[in-house]
């Protein structure tokens, strides 16, 4: 019996590490540290980089197959390293072109010079607020565009490159699709951008032409919902249109800065907590109406998809779109090797596509917090006992796992400690379904029936408003944002400090395990001591020995005196 439980147990462990699987890891590691590095090093590194990445990843696969090793682990090792050096040396050249076209393309010359410019562009972007705070004349916009042609001292230049517009009143009127003149002058862009140049806007646009783009009707959807919600109190009326859509507008500065202050920053805009909530959503639909699983993949694809559309096909919301179908995949399959897979893969895709993802915190972010979930969540959720619901310790562990492995990052940014944003996000969490469902049926019907969408309008924003409170009340308690070390320091000491918290979850969730384990340590310690050599030597025994030989009654040296009467 007792070899039949050890044989069992074995292959548990067996079966276990078959599921981790790390293979991807590599490739992962290889292409953010090229993506990284070609942020912020010219074409010809880039391009070298390339070349010795994938001789590399050639030359191992040349010498796997020429040596054909017996184990199946040392087949792997190789490969596993080849297809890191492959993915690094397509992301190399992606940098590369961009580089490229930074230095010799048809901006170069102008950003060089830095003169003023009349240039014609194709908006490609949603106009974003940049808050410049000091400034009298009000904020100012940024938008993402694309070059049509550019006129620069006299001389007229056609290409292809892509540029960031900053310009005042006016900018944020302009829509995807639509093709402006204006005028202003070409400045480089900050070290780790992937646009070719900035283009500081002096005069206000004039749309030429407008073309049909998706993303201008999504901007007139998202205009119509926030004027659907307008009946609502601030704090709610800013904050729903930003948990449902992405759009913080209308965000009060105040709010803000007291979600920033607890850590519920992220509910601030569309998340990956928001599309696992559509993803799943629609994966519960397809059971209900029965569909067989392939069908029901696709629906719920489907599914997404349209509210990636309806929310803006921006990179962060891709971004978030692919991080929540991972972690929502973790959750339900709870499957740790497979669901890290599936993290990987998706993390080298969106590489390859924007290199420039690299060095954006918001990814870094995401992709740390959805590992969170995969390594994390599911087994802390199994630490909380049977009789406490499911779903409460799925809001309990998704949380926590996310700001372990989100806290030295968050640090890093903002040398600050806040010791209540566990408990501010556990609670405003309950609350992010549904103002997500409610929310995304009220945009449809904001549309084309106003007055029907108020009943969804009035459910998502009395949540929302739950969660402003939440966020309000914990920012203003005593010590809310206490200081934290900065550099290096504060981010060692953060990751000692989430260690110590998973720690002390599990002695916590387990108090008979933890005193069993302190009596084991307790005794091996006192065996180590017992067979340390130093007790024949001196050591510890010795002392132990010396201890024990002074308690010894004394004899005494007085002889005895006789008895009887005195001689005299």
């Amino acid at each position: 019996m007792a070899n039949s439980a050890e044989v069992t147990r074995l292959a548990g462990v067996s079966a276990l590490s078959r599921r981790t699987d790390l293979r991807l890891v590599p490739a992962v590691l290889v292409t953010w540290s090229v993506a990284l590095a070609g942020a912020f090093i010219d074409a010809t590194w880039s391009a070298a980089l390339a070349g010795v990445f994938a001789l590399a990843g050639g030359l191992l696969l040349v010498g796997a197959r020429r040596h054909r090793p017996v184990l199946h682990r040392a087949r792997t090792v190789p490969a596993t390293i080849a297809l890191a050096c492959i993915l690094g040396a397509a992301v190399a050249v992606d940098c590369a072109v961009m580089a490229n076209t930074r230095e010799e393309g048809p901006l170069a010359e102008a950003v060089a010079e830095g003169s003023g410019v009349l240039i014609h562009v194709l908006i490609t972007g949603v106009p974003t607020e940049v808050r410049v705070p000091g400034h009298a004349s009000g904020n100012r916009w940024s938008v993402d565009a694309a070059l049509v042609e550019v006129t620069s001292k006299g001389s007229v230049i056609q290409g292809s490159a892509d540029l960031v517009i900053v310009g005042g009143n006016g900018w944020q009127d302009v829509r995807p699709g639509q093709r402006v003149r204006t005028s202003g002058t070409i400045k480089a862009v900050r070290e780790g951008q992937m646009q070719a140049a900035l283009l500081s806007a002096s005069s206000a646009p004039v749309v030429v032409a407008s073309t049909l783009d998706i993303r201008q009707s999504v901007a007139d959807v998202r205009r119509h919902f926030i004027e659907a919600s307008g009946w609502l109190p601030p704090d709610p009326a800013g904050l729903m249109p930003g948990m449902v859509t992405g759009d913080t507008s209308a965000l009060p500065e105040s709010l803000e800065a007291d979600m920033k202050t607890t850590g519920m920053t992220h509910l601030t805009a569309v998340s990956g907590a928001n599309c696992s909530l559509v993803l799943g959503g629609f994966i519960l639909l397809a059971r209900c109406l029965r569909l067989t699983r392939p069908v029901a993949g696709i629906f719920a694809a489907c599914g997404l998809a349209a509210f990636v559309v309806m929310v803006g096909p921006e990179p962060s919301v891709l971004r978030a779109a692919v991080m929540g179908t991972v972690g929502l995949a973790a959750l339900i399959g709870g499957l740790r090797g497979r669901s890290l897979t599936f993290l990987c893969l998706a993390t080298i895709v969106l590489l390859l596509l924007d290199p420039s993802m690299a060095a954006n915190v918001g990814f870094l972010l995401s992709v740390l917090a959805t590992l969170g979930i995969v390594l994390l969540a599911t087994r802390v959720a199994s630490w909380i006992p049977v009789w406490v619901p499911r779903w409460l310790a799925a809001g309990v562990a998704v949380p926590l796992s996310a700001q372990l492995l989100c806290g030295p990052v968050i640090v890093a940014l903002q040398p600050q400690f806040t010791p209540y944003a566990f408990i501010a996000n556990v609670v405003a969490g309950i609350l992010v379904a549904p103002v997500t469902v409610f929310g995304t049926l009220a945009v449809p019907l904001a549309v084309g029936l106003p007055w029907l969408a108020a009943v969804p309008i009035a459910i998502a924003g009395t949540c929302a408003g739950v969660v402003a409170g939440v966020a309000r009340f914990f920012a203003h308690l005593p010590g809310a944002a206490l200081p934290w070390a900065e550099g290096p320091a504060g981010i060692v000491s953060m990751v000692a400090f989430s260690m110590m918290t998973l720690l002390l979850v599990w002695v916590a969730l387990h108090p008979m395990q933890a005193i069993a384990g302190i009596v084991w340590l307790h005794d091996a310690v006192v065996v180590l001591l017992d067979r340390w050599p130093g007790k024949r030597v001196g050591g510890w025994g010795a002392a132990k020995e010396t201890q024990r030989g002074l308690h010894k009654p004394r004899r005494s040296t007085k002889r005895p005196r006789p008895k009887g009467p005195p001689q005299r």
